[in-house]
């Protein structure tokens, strides 16, 4: 069956992938991007609708929202996959971390869930219900002093999801709400987090990254496939009892920390 799916920070990295995958199924699928040329670009390249947001900005999620409505007529599955790790060049932890960057992560990352969600609902329980894909990370499952902020914004979107999960099943929504944790999928984000943490320990980017690869229980960063596999399944029927869970594709990182 066809749905229609809103798949945000869909440009490029995983939110692309999460497109194309859902796009090779047959649905119709609407991305959004704050960086407008990048996502026109996406969208021409796959087939997708395009509408430029601020995830953080709650007046863009109210007029993307009301353009699925009357361009689609309803609106199945909803993947909140944007998201920020903060000022490239910002401090990252606790002590040194400035407001300013703790603020914008908090409001990328988190806050635009809960109006993904806020707004999102009533059109998807209107439509006969389907599914909410929040994109957390690993980060949100173990410490991470050298990315307070950004751990902490995702462990927030954990709990969020589980809260969604049991108010659409409570309010008969028909509506189930999972959060996905990538582990270390090599994205331009993953790539300046490497090159920094090299840095910090007088190696490069690159070899920081070989030597964290070779402690992974499995030996292997995962690709862009291999979340936006797990995402569609949790978007489809074969997943129909699946909600307020949370996992993680990560190699067993998690397992070992």
């Amino acid at each position: 069956m066809s749905r229609t799916v809103l798949v945000t920070g869909g440009a490029q990295g995983i939110g692309r992938g999460i497109v194309e995958r859902f796009l090779e199924s047959g649905h119709r699928v609407f991305l959004t991007d704050i960086n407008a040329a990048a996502g026109e670009a996406a969208a021409r390249e796959t087939g997708a609708g395009f509408f430029a947001q601020d995830v953080a900005d709650e007046a863009s999620w109210l007029a993307v929202i009301e353009a699925i409505g009357r361009e689609a007529g309803g609106l199945h599955v909803l993947v909140n996959n944007a998201g920020t790790e903060g000022k490239g060049t910002a401090a990252k932890d606790v002590e040194t971390a400035p407001a300013d960057d703790w603020r914008r992560i908090m409001d990328v990352n988190t806050s635009s869930v809960f109006l993904g969600c806020k707004h999102a609902i009533p059109l998807m329980a209107k439509s006969g219900g389907g599914a909410i894909v929040n994109m957390a990370s690993v980060a949100s499952l173990v410490p991470t002093p050298f990315l307070a902020a950004y751990g902490a914004s995702k462990a927030a979107v954990e709990h969020l999801t589980r809260s969604v999960a049991l108010h659409c099943g409570r309010a008969g929504h028909a509506i189930r709400c999972n959060s996905v944790h990538p582990g270390h999928v090599m994205t331009p984000m993953l790539t300046a987090i490497m090159e920094r943490l090299g840095g910090e320990n007088g190696m490069s980017g690159p070899d920081f990254a070989e030597k964290f690869r070779q402690s992974l229980p499995l030996r292997s960063f995962q690709d862009v496939r291999d979340m936006a596999n797990l995402v569609h399944f949790l978007a489809s029927d074969d997943a129909r009892f699946i909600t307020g869970q949370s996992i993680a594709v990560d190699s067993g990182f998690v397992l070992a920390n």
